[in-house]
């Protein structure tokens, strides 16, 4: 702790002093990851897992042509010892035509453990996951705009030397397919490697929509990434909340209706207004359109001021904690902010739409900085949130300084459920 505390000192003197010493690198190449060549068409791949409840995980998995549906799973590698049947289904798209898409949920598990896993009985390949643990302390991985550039695989590579996060939060702007439907299959193999082993809980930015025919459709994410909405009360899987440990986080859809009569704004509220800060101190907010934005890039669309404009207040009178954004393509950290102004209970705003899109960095920032925005950097990274109790967690940005992981921001912060001014307040 005390390492950190210097290092925070070192950071801010020489922001004082000048700008840091930084030039960014060069943009690096778009991917397109095939299937392996000793794959056959019955092969499971693009692996990832899902919260579901506190103690079931989903596990979502392709082939290109039907295989069994069933997950074996167990605590000791190749001893399986309990089995579930997934549900399948597919889609098609101009076209496009996906393979077999299973979702199978299991449990109950115990946190905190490792389970090994194959899917479709298929022996060949064996993943393993860890739960999350029950209490604290928990560590989130928070990456936006992720993509499929040699950027997007040295974000990835550094959040796999982490070997002790316990879930990786992404809010919007997966795989860059827009209505490229085959960049979906190889963004599902591009993840694999860290989704099959931790889970993934997502929300969905503007190039997550196949825009080509109107109306804009989120065809291929419902199809792929099913997140756990029915079990918070959603009608829909752009938006939903989840438990774990001692933290609420919701997931709020920027590109679906908003307004106070919509049906998200209905269930954002009772979700809100449901929640046990006893049980959950924490809360967390992720959307893609940032609400607060320094940067020139996408300033005054609508995704954001209108959503802000019918949503901040909720998330003010709840005492939500932070609020997760991506869009932008640069990292920027406010501090607590409502309606434009510092304000001690209002959430702070984190901009992390870094982690590697195809698009290129916004380094475009408006002169001079504000005083509610503390640290802005147009450099590709990701954040590493570590909740350490009820009331303290530990917020860093790791940019991506070639092939290194190098802290650049840092904070400590206190829930808002343990300031007085706050909670006296609602």
């Amino acid at each position: 702790m005390a390492s950190r505390g210097l290092f925070i000192v070192a950071m801010v003197a020489g922001i004082i002093g000048g700008a840091l010493s930084y030039t960014r690198p060069p943009p690096r190449e778009t991917l397109f990851i095939s299937a392996a060549d000793y794959q056959s068409p019955t092969t499971p791949e693009q692996v990832h897992v899902s919260m579901v409840g506190q103690d079931h995980i989903r596990i979502s998995w392709v082939t290109q042509s039907p295989a069994p549906t069933t997950v074996d799973y167990g605590t000791s590698s190749a001893n399986y010892d309990s089995s579930a049947q997934a549900n399948t289904t597919s889609y098609s798209y101009l076209s496009y035509q996906s393979g077999q898409i299973y979702q199978a949920v299991i449990g109950p598990l115990q946190p905190d453990t490792v389970y090994y896993y194959r899917c479709s009985s298929d022996s060949s390949r064996e993943f393993s996951f860890r739960t999350p643990p029950a209490q604290f302390p928990l560590d989130f991985v928070v990456i936006g705009d992720l993509g499929q550039t040699g950027w997007t695989q040295s974000t990835l590579q550094h959040i796999s030397n982490m070997p002790n996060y316990d879930m990786l939060l992404l809010p919007g702007d997966l795989s860059y397919a827009d209505y490229d439907e085959p960049r979906w299959d190889s963004y599902g193999r591009l993840v694999e490697p860290l989704a099959s082993q931790r889970p993934w809980m997502t929300t969905t930015g503007n190039h997550d929509v196949e825009k080509k025919v109107p109306p804009a459709h989120f065809t291929a994410y419902n199809a792929r990434w099913r997140m756990p909405f029915e079990e918070s009360n959603s009608n829909s899987n752009l938006y939903y909340s989840f438990n774990v440990a001692g933290v609420h986080v919701i997931m709020l859809c920027s590109y679906t209706h908003f307004s106070s009569d919509s049906d998200q704004y209905a269930w954002l509220q009772n979700d809100l207004s449901s929640i046990d800060r006893t049980k959950t101190p924490w809360v967390f907010v992720l959307l893609h359109a940032p609400w607060y934005n320094s940067n020139y890039a996408h300033q005054g669309e609508k995704a954001s001021v209108g959503m802000k404009a019918s949503m901040e207040g909720l998330l003010y009178q709840y005492h939500v904690d932070v609020v997760f954004a991506g869009h932008v393509h640069a990292y920027e950290r406010f501090t607590r902010v409502y309606n434009g102004q510092a304000d001690e209970c209002g959430p702070v705003y984190i901009t992390i739409g870094d982690g590697g899109n195809r698009e290129g960095l916004a380094s475009n920032y408006m002169d001079p900085q504000p005083d509610i925005s503390l640290f802005r950097e147009a450099s590709f990274g990701h954040g590493e949130l570590e909740v350490a109790n009820g009331t303290n967690a530990f917020w860093s940005w790791h940019r991506n300084d070639d092939d290194e992981s190098v802290e650049a921001d840092s904070v400590w912060l206190t829930t808002l459920a343990a300031n007085p001014n706050c909670v006296s307040s609602n």
